[in-house]
């Protein structure tokens, strides 16, 4: 078995014949006509249609068969199949796709939707172009990334093969996007104060320190936004909140990061009481958000 090194010697000759070819192994754009999740929701009106289509992605499978090259390519909706055939590519093109390209690179297919015999939705390649040559090897293919450790250090890696991963990224985003809804609704207006700040406050932590040159001053990453969005209230805002990072240097696991987001939102002329109706009301908006994405 060839070491990574090795792996990344031949990608570089492949980079070089890419490009003594004349051709560009990073263009600067794709011709994408739809998305893969695009063209297998409507697989079956375009497959009618005869006409050509440019889906684009990085490459997943590779496997030859004869004449043939079956591929999976994935982009950012959906995966689908590709089937290069030498007599449709021409001998010169065929080979030249099998002597250059690998599983990791970004291509950019076009040609036209089929169903193979099995009933695989497929797209049949009548011209390629490389979009983003990789040097590397995915993780998958060499040893895997199977550490837990590894997949929490190097999340775009972690994220190509486990969907389970990109739908937490999702859900984040959707909960974030109602936590905003919700308190404009209430009236909340959303600021930003300063992450560096000459004095770190509004909780027990060790903070970040850092120098200004500019002033030749000390400050420090905020551990908390609490002191500033309570200037904000003296400066006659009612209602204010912040979605924001926050750093503290201590401890890490895989439940605690030195920098982490932070939600902080102060109402003034209200007491505990009106709090707590309105943090009940909050959790209830979040529990339907997540009862709709999980189903």
């Amino acid at each position: 078995m060839a070491t990574i090194d090795e792996i990344r010697k031949n990608r570089l000759k492949k980079l070089k014949a890419i490009e003594s070819a004349g051709l560009l192994a990073y263009p600067s754009q794709t011709k994408r006509t739809h998305t893969c999740g695009e063209a297998l929701e409507n697989f079956n009106k375009f497959s009618r249609l005869k006409k050509e289509f440019v889906l684009s992605g990085r490459m997943m499978s590779l496997r030859e068969h004869g004449g043939l090259v079956f591929s999976h390519i994935k982009d950012g909706s959906a995966r689908i199949q590709v089937l290069f055939r030498k007599d449709k590519l021409g001998e010169k093109g065929y080979q030249f796709f099998l002597n250059n390209f690998d599983i990791g690179d970004f291509v950019e297919i076009r040609g036209v939707l089929f169903k193979t015999k099995k009933g695989e939705k497929t797209i049949e390649a009548g011209d390629y172009k490389m979009l983003a040559k990789s040097l590397l090897p995915l993780p998958e293919k060499w040893h895997g990334l199977k550490d837990i450790e590894e997949r929490y250090r190097k999340r775009y890696l972690d994220l190509i093969f486990n969907p389970k991963v990109k739908e937490k990224f999702e859900l984040r985003s959707k909960i974030i996007k109602q936590i905003r809804a919700f308190l404009e609704n209430k009236g909340f207006l959303e600021v930003e104060t300063p992450i560096l700040q000459p004095l770190y406050g509004g909780a027990k932590a060790k903070p970040f320190k850092t120098h200004l040159n500019a002033l030749d001053i000390d400050l420090y990453l905020r551990i908390s936004p609490e002191l500033y969005l309570k200037r904000l209230l003296i400066g006659g805002f009612e209602k204010i909140y912040e979605i924001g990072k926050c750093f503290r240097n201590e401890g890490v696991d895989r439940a605690h990061n030195p920098d982490f987001t932070m939600l902080e939102f102060y109402w003034a002329y209200a007491d505990y009481k009106d709090l707590m109706k309105l943090t009940e009301e909050f959790l209830s908006a979040l529990v339907k958000i997540f009862l709709e994405v999980l189903g």
